[in-house]
């Protein structure tokens, strides 16, 4: 080997920057167990103990350079949330509610027509923005053109859009615009996440979808944490009516509900005690209220469980809130608001708990507001004018938020409090249309900009809401399209089942390669361990995240680490067979002609379906695609350069090395099975199979679609003691109004619990209702846990939800698109790829036959054992990742047959096409076998010690493996003969008569 040297060089270079890279990571780990430790599993602690020691140094490198825990940190691998728990939500931002904004609200039919169209006729994988042009095209039919005056040539775009443009001009501008909105709203989201207060936040932009991923590793409130997220901080001011101003619209309303409603029980009637809200504002003496109505036979009135008073229309529980709703909301009601209030915008405030005093019975209500709104519907002052926002406590000692305003907003504030003092009114304070304080004003005008908002808070509440104050409002609507939450526990489980499977794996493929290589062997060990090394130093340089499929992924390529390796030995001993001394041997096994060009055709389709899986992937699934990238180089140069110095070292001291030991030396040699000649009965059988697969999958089982292709919510949870599945469902069915699905998952007090309740939905509300009705069927299940405890997670939790995940309608047909693509892009590219390097489309063929064999093979057996097998099989990101590692790999095995078989009809073996290509594939069955052992040994490993969560996962490559390897000698190469031209056929046998002659 030339350059010995230089490799030497490059390899103890390498080794020494990994080891310095993964440096960070073991002192990282260290501080975050000490803080853990002095934090006892409270979390604010644990966050105030990292930020007191982020500037200070906790590592002294060579005790020369000094590193501060924020250095360290930033350097180390960070670890995902399956390993490390948290949470992790993907954000859709409403481009509709852009476009809205940018159109100034238009009324223009075409325009609004296109955006309700364009939701309902999204296909999957496209931007809501493209289907909105496309919506817009076909509604307007070239009538309406988008630079109309009342779309988006208005005076908010007037220096950008023109009444002369053409749609093609004003697209390009949109796009640019609702990139910028995007942009916006990663700026808002960002600002929030660094003043929540986790350990190294993760927010990326999902490509030009509009959505936002939002990873909060350790983060454990999971109802505040979204809240947080989701909220467009929409800050308002709003005059309101007084309860005398629209008592009779009130009135009026409910005698016309009379006509169309059942009447109801009477309410019990209370009094609504007003609070002084801030130190600024207080609300005046309430005199007039709408009276109780008599009787039980008043609709809208008898919804009141108390009274009103001032800017209070009246109190109204929880559970009358949307009937309440749907009264206000009829045309025929609105027709009865008088002309000068016929704007008037009814509102909600926060939820607050009202006891009864006899019978001790809690009931949430929600105070029933009429602000004075006009045609656009535009507060008079808006959060934009906010400059800071601070929590503090108001007079009464209770928590509330400061704000101050800038000087447009301060003069406007001044002018509302000051009509709010004249005319003995209220000023309500609205976050996200809901009222959160309407105090009058006793004092005269308020000058300088200053106000508070004070209301039913606790301390958390305010800090979040001074947080998303000061952060600034999203341009628009940020709906969580997929969230996954995961607990500590479950995560530090998941560490120790990936660790026992790597530390298992790894000694399984280190004592195989000793045992069948021997001193070789040894060699080619040393090769792995460096490219452990590499791989993990790498990933600490540039920054990547680890999570459980990428320790799959790691795990995975022990196994194919020692893929060249083998081929380059099978190499040798055939060369030592033929006579040739070990140098020579070592020279044209590691020469293009030897074992380089199976080496690299092979990789190169590694490389392919992984780069496909990395680009049509999402969170973990890409994880795993990038170790599996990664792990490809680094073995290729460990097992290419790294055992060659040794091998060549013996070569210079006169070693003996003989590629095998005694009891291997002979083992899979004088092979001479007729693969060709009983292809009728492979191809009958594969036949059978496949036939019986569609049908499955067609007629009979189907698929078991888990929730990534078809949306839903799912939900780990742990139970004291061991319970019924079918009990658990039909309680839990009952409750939702839908089927839930609950199987045991792992141990047999767990469940995996599946709904589709209202997944089309969007909302914090609908989650936390979610999350409130499965404690409601699940609490009696447990002695003493709380919601909080039922639903959150904490370090050390063992029972409840330990972990949940959802995926909206929308993008799991994102992410069905995507697998389907990816899936169909592998095959077509590594069987381009095949056809460039072969140079004859009947190798390709033969390759995709045998791979789509296998991806069907793999299809009907989940299709006909998911019923039956006692751990999950479902259809989902991970098993689209495990169907494109079976792809690389069941090319990886046909390619060697295949450069054996191109190796032969190029040369002078004797015997016809049948009997060349029959050779060619005996005399790689080693390479074959071995490679394949390999891989099984390690995924059987990680199938036995990984954990539940990719049980099916492994389940799915490992029957790929060991299909794959059936194909590539069955059904790859009985295709490629049946292909090749009669006229090619003739040529190669002449020509290796003639050679023989």
């Amino acid at each position: 080997m030339q350059n010995k040297g230089l490799i030497k060089f490059f390899a103890i270079l390498f080794a020494l920057v990994s080891i310095y890279q993964l440096s960070f990571t073991f002192v990282s780990n260290g501080v975050q167990n000490d803080a853990k430790a002095f934090a006892k599993g409270n979390q604010e602690k644990e966050v105030a103990y990292l930020n007191d020691i982020k500037n200070k140094s906790v590592f002294k490198m060579f005790g020369l350079i000094d590193y501060t825990y924020e250095e360290v940190a930033s350097k180390q691998i960070n670890k995902g949330l399956d390993l490390e728990g948290g949470i992790n939500v993907i954000l859709q931002i409403s481009i509709k509610d852009v476009l809205k904004g940018l159109a100034n609200n238009s009324k223009n039919p075409a325009f609004n027509k296109a955006l309700e169209d364009a939701k309902k006729n999204q296909q999957g994988n496209q931007s809501y923005l493209d289907a909105f042009f496309t919506e817009f095209d076909r509604v307007s039919n070239g009538s309406t053109k988008l630079a109309s005056p009342d779309i988006f040539a208005n005076r908010n775009l007037s220096d950008e859009i023109n009444f002369n443009m053409t749609d093609d001009q004003v697209k390009k501008v949109i796009r640019k615009k609702v990139d910028e909105s995007v942009e916006s709203a990663f700026g808002v989201l960002r600002s929030r996440i660094d003043k929540f207060g986790v350990t190294q936040p993760n927010i990326a932009k999902l490509g030009q979808t509009g959505r936002i991923l939002v990873e909060l590793p350790g983060a454990k409130d999971v109802d505040r944490i979204k809240k947080l997220l989701s909220s467009t901080a929409q800050l308002e001011f709003w005059e309101t009516y007084k309860v005398e101003e629209i008592g009779p619209f009130l009135m009026s309303a409910n005698e016309a509900l009379k006509a169309s409603e059942k009447t109801v029980a009477t309410k019990e009637v209370k009094t609504v005690k007003e609070d002084t809200l801030s130190k600024l504002l207080t609300d005046a003496d309430a005199k007039d209220s709408t009276a109780a109505a008599k009787g039980g036979s008043n609709p809208l009135l008898d919804k009141f469980v108390s009274q009103g008073g001032g800017p209070v229309l009246g109190v109204v529980a929880v559970s009358d809130t949307a009937k309440v709703n749907s009264y206000l909301k009829r045309k025929d009601i609105k027709a009865l608001l008088p002309a000068d209030k016929r704007y008037a915008k009814f509102a909600w405030s926060k939820g607050s708990k009202l006891t009864d005093e006899k019978t001790k019975k809690v009931t949430e209500t929600f105070e029933l507001y009429a602000l004075k709104s006009n045609r656009d519907d535009v507060a008079p002052l808006s959060g934009g004018v906010i400059t800071d926002a601070s929590d503090t406590f108001d007079q009464t000692g209770k928590p509330a938020v400061s704000m101050q305003m800038n000087g447009a907003g301060a003069k406007v504030w001044e002018e509302l409090t000051g009509r709010a003092f004249t005319q003995k009114g209220y000023i309500a304070i609205a976050l996200d249309d809901v009222v959160y304080s309407a105090p009058g004003v006793s004092s005269g005008p308020i000058a300088g900009g200053r106000s508070e908002i004070s209301g039913d808070f606790d301390l958390t509440e305010t800090k979040d809401l001074a947080n998303v104050l000061r952060a600034g409002k999203l341009p628009a609507a940020a709906e969580i399209v997929q969230s996954e939450v995961v607990g500590p526990s479950l995560g530090q489980k998941a560490i120790d089942a990936g660790m026992l499977s790597s530390i298992v794996g790894f000694l399984l493929v280190c004592l195989w390669m000793v045992f069948y290589y021997g001193r070789a062997g040894w060699y080619a060990n040393v090769a792995l361990l460096l490219n452990l090394l590499f791989l993990f130093g790498i990933m600490a340089a540039f920054g990547f995240v680890l999570t459980l499929p990428g320790i799959a992924g790691i795990v995975l390529t022990l196994g194919t680490a020692v893929d060249a390796n083998i081929i380059i030995y099978e190499r040798a001993k055939e060369e030592l067979r033929e006579g040739k001394t070990l140098a020579e041997a070592v020279k044209a096994s590691y020469g293009w002609k030897g074992a380089m060009r199976s080496i690299i055709d092979a990789n190169v389709t590694h490389v392919l379906t992984g780069a496909i899986l990395f680009i049509f992937g999402t969170g973990p699934i890409q994880g795993f695609a990038l170790t599996l990238l990664i792990g490809i180089i680094t073995s290729l140069f460990t097992s290419i350069f790294i055992a060659r110095i040794f091998i060549d070292r013996d070569i210079e001291r006169n070693k003996s090395l003989m590629f095998s030991t005694e009891m291997t030396k002979n083992w899979f040699t004088g092979f001479h099975f007729d693969f060709i000649g009983v292809k009728k009965w492979t191809y009958l059988f594969s036949s059978a199979v496949v036939v019986v697969s569609l049908i499955s999958i067609f007629f009979i089982n189907g698929l078991d679609e888990g929730v990534d292709f078809v949306g839903g919510r799912t939900f780990q949870v742990k139970f004291e003691k061991v319970v019924e599945p079918t009990v658990i469902s039909e309680e839990l069915s009952k409750e939702f109004g839908t089927a839930v699905e609950a199987k045991v998952f792992g141990d047999d007090d767990q469940l995996k619990i599946t709904t589709k309740y209202r997944i089309k939905d969007e909302g914090t509300e609908i989650d936390r209702e979610v999350n409130e009705k499965l404690y409601k069927v699940l609490g009696k299940y447990y002695t003493s846990t709380s919601y909080e405890n039922f639903i959150n997670t904490y370090d050390g939790k063992q029972v409840g939800v330990l972990q949940a995940s959802k995926v909206g309608a929308a993008i799991s047909n994102d992410i069905k698109t995507n697998s389907f693509w990816a899936v169909i892009g592998a095959m077509l590219v590594v069987g381009l790829y095949l056809v460039i390097s072969f140079r004859k489309w009947q190798y390709s063929l033969g390759a995709i036959a045998a791979v789509l064999h296998d991806v069907i093979f793999v299809l009907g057996l989940y299709s006909l054992l998911y019923k039956v097998m006692p751990f999950h099989m479902e259809m989902d990101q991970h098993f689209i990742a495990a169907i494109l590692t079976v792809i690389g790999y069941s090319m990886n095995d046909t390619v060697i047959v295949f450069d054996r078989i191109r190796e032969f009809l190029a040369g002078n073996r004797k015997g016809n096409f049948k009997e060349i290509v029959n050779a060619s594939i005996n005399t790689t069955l080693s390479r074959t076998l071995n490679t394949s052992l390999t891989m099984i040994l390690v995924l059987l490993i990680m199938f036995i010690f990984g954990g539940e969560s990719i049980r099916g996962f492994i389940f799915a490559m490992l029957v790929g493996i060991i299909v794959g390897t059936y194909s590539s000698l069955f059904i790859a190469t009985p295709v490629l003969v049946d292909s090749m031209k009669k006229a090619d056929v003739d040529e190669v046998e002449k020509r290796h008569a003639d050679a023989n002659a």
